[in-house]
């Protein structure tokens, strides 16, 4: 297969447009269409419907079932060439460089920065970059080599993703000052099937993680509120509303204002990941990360 009319329908593809593909690759939008066609020539196999509307309407065509299943393919085989030309450039001395680690929110805001500081004090010249998601959207960029290694508090599980324990993080529930659960002495699951409980969004590590710690201790919540961040979960509990599993890292200041208040029920603890690219040979700055991430605090 030709890689040059492979990278010129992938452009067509992603951009959704010859026009844009052109100016994307510097070249003239007839040149793109004569690329396209002559890749179609070559597999025997239409990739595009043409003068058909796509999904976002006015772009001319849309993609065959084939022209999807190359599409994907190509975005692979691209995303590698990045990651592989990066990984190049890092080589060169390890002393210039960057270095792009995902995190999950509550990783990037309460983990993260003491071993970034290490880091960055060690290698001063190095440009480290931190991307934040949660635990699906920066899998997803692991996958698609926009960031070098990733922490996250969610399991993923996809065989191109190697996964190893980092580090373990407490999980309470909280509640504010003053609520039923907080005056009980002994609370029980049936007291907490009663509660308005604050949840993250669907693809969270701590939506995850906190489910299994419900369904475990037999609570199954009868009304929930979701809430896109940690933060503001545990502000919402502060001002009355609700309660919530939290990190006892996120709940520390408000806990310690008496904003809040652990609630008299089991412990519950929970491991952090860190997630590496399996095919991807691991670049220097990866592995001197890494040592800073085992290295005791």
């Amino acid at each position: 297969m030709n890689l040059h009319l492979l990278r010129v329908f992938f452009h067509v593809a992603e951009q959704g447009s010859f026009s844009r593909a052109a100016a994307t690759l510097y070249i003239s939008q007839p040149a793109v269409s004569k690329a396209v066609r002559e890749l179609e020539k070559q597999l025997g196999l239409p990739l595009l419907e043409r003068g058909a509307s796509g999904a976002n309407g006015g772009r001319g065509f849309r993609l065959t079932d084939s022209g999807r299943t190359l599409y994907e393919h190509a975005r692979g085989i691209f995303a590698l060439e990045r990651a592989a030309v990066a990984d190049i450039l890092a080589r060169v001395g390890s002393q210039r460089g960057k270095l792009v680690v995902g995190a999950s929110t509550t990783i990037a805001g309460y983990w993260l920065p003491s071993y970034a500081a290490r880091f960055l004090h060690l290698h001063p010249s190095i440009h480290l970059e931190v991307k934040v998601g949660n635990t699906q959207e920066i899998s997803r960029s692991l996958i698609e080599c926009e960031i070098d290694l990733a922490l996250v508090e969610g399991i993923v599980e996809d065989p191109r993703i190697l996964m190893t324990d980092w580090q373990e993080d407490e999980m309470r529930i909280f509640t504010h000052p003053g609520s039923k659960v907080d005056r009980t002495q002994n609370v029980s699951a049936d007291m907490l099937r009663e509660e308005i409980w604050l949840v993250r969004e669907p693809g969270s590590g701590t939506r995850e993680v906190g489910e299994r710690m419900l369904q475990d201790h037999g609570i199954l919540p009868g009304r929930m509120i979701q809430i896109g961040s940690n933060e503001g979960i545990a502000r919402t509990v502060a001002a009355g509303i609700g309660i919530a599993i939290l990190p006892a890292l996120v709940a520390r200041e408000l806990v310690n204002l008496d904003k809040i208040r652990a609630v008299n029920f089991h412990p519950m603890h929970r491991s952090l990941f860190l997630l590496q690219l399996r095919e991807r040979p691991q670049q220097p700055l990866v592995q001197k990360f890494i040592e800073i991430l085992r290295s005791p605090g």
